[in-house]
């Protein structure tokens, strides 16, 4: 047998040996290799980039399909099919990488829990032998989540607002490249309870499973992210920053200002924001201040709209004033006009009782 014959057989043998390991290291390969290399929302070279990806694993999966059911065999054509489990597992954890990571940065951490489950507990069962074998493939699944999450990306993106609008054309455009997919399937294969059983049904359950998640507001709103939050007794506009003063003492290192709001007779909370859009964006978000009232629990004491504008990195600074507060947990939160939560601070106000005039003042430029 020549060399390369040998040198390939060996590689084959050691491939069908390791064939779960090598699968698993692939997507995690494809997981922090986005980690790494993660963009801008924006970034229209990353955009391409995940379209080149989804239609990559988009063929894979519909040639697995033809060759399961004898349309005609890859195996025969090309050497490298053997491995397309490997490209696919790298590529699908390259572009979940993103889409967690995004939707992360989207949203507070109890909104986002859900949603990072629903990715992470797809992937386990595809890793599954028995989800592997069986006929419902998993992998579709995983590609329309996929899907569903660039178009939930891509769509208020172009827009330039997230909301109602830009959610509805997301769904549509899934739902028509689904059905687009299911035409094609079904001229080329005549088997149409394998395509609709197996295929199509699983992918419009993923579909059904994103509508549920978004009206009870566990979708973060992609493309917006706060970057940070504070609170503080005063801010200043000075040629083009953001001065802001705050009494927090420096050891407090796990406060941003003063969460600890010691309040003299005439002080207001300012609470700051930096809110990420991406360029030409436009849109509105709602501060909610929320009262932990010790009868009723958390609630709204005032909701006040902040208009935002996308491009810069650093992302747009906004801030909103509070006179009318009584001592006590605080919240505040930043939502969307379709009430989905974007960030959140925490404060507790306390009764200055000292001399206001001794206080020692700190500034912060931003």
């Amino acid at each position: 047998m020549p060399a390369w014959d040998q040198q390939k057989t060996q590689v084959r043998d050691f491939y069908l040996k390791n064939e779960t390991k090598l699968a698993v290291g692939f997507f995690v390969g494809g997981f922090l290799f986005d980690v790494l290399t993660l963009s801008r929302v924006d970034d229209w070279f990353a955009v391409g980039q995940q379209i080149v990806y989804l239609a990559i694993v988009g063929m894979i999966l519909t040639a697995e399909v033809f060759e399961r059911q004898d349309v005609f065999k890859i195996q025969k054509m090309t050497s490298v099919w053997a491995y397309r489990s490997l490209i696919v597992h790298f590529l699908m954890g390259s572009l979940l990488s993103i889409y967690s990571l995004f939707f992360l940065k989207s949203a507070s951490a109890l909104s986002s829990i859900f949603f990072v489950v629903l990715i992470v507990t797809v992937m386990i069962l595809n890793e599954l032998p028995r989800f592997q074998k069986s006929e419902m493939n998993l992998k579709w699944a995983l590609w329309v989540l996929c899907l569903y999450c660039f178009f939930s990306m891509l769509v208020p993106t172009l827009l330039g607002f997230v909301g109602w609008v830009p959610f509805i054309l997301a769904t549509a455009l899934t739902i028509a490249t689904l059905y687009c997919g299911y035409v094609f399937l079904r001229k080329k294969m005549p088997a149409e309870k394998m395509v609709s059983q197996s295929l199509f049904y699983p992918s419009l359950g993923v579909v059904a499973v994103f509508v549920v998640f978004y009206l009870v507001g566990w979708i973060p709103p992609v493309p917006l992210a706060v970057q940070r939050t504070g609170i503080y007794h005063a801010l200043e506009k000075r040629e083009g920053q953001f001065v802001l003063t705050h009494e927090n003492s420096w050891w407090r290192v796990w406060n941003s200002g003063d969460q600890t709001f010691r309040a003299a007779p005439g002080d207001e909370i300012v609470f700051y924001a930096e809110v990420f859009s991406p360029a030409r964006f436009r849109d509105q978000v709602m501060i909610r201040w929320l009262f932990d009232d010790p009868k009723q629990g958390w609630v709204t004491s005032d909701v006040i709209p902040m208009t935002i504008q996308g491009g810069r990195e650093q992302g747009f600074r906004g801030y909103a004033l509070k006179k009318n507060y009584q001592p006590g947990r605080w919240r505040v939160q930043v939502e969307t006009t379709d009430s989905r939560e974007i960030g959140r601070i925490s404060l507790v106000v306390e009764p200055y009782d000292g001399d206001p005039a001794l206080r020692e003042w700190k500034q912060e430029i931003r």
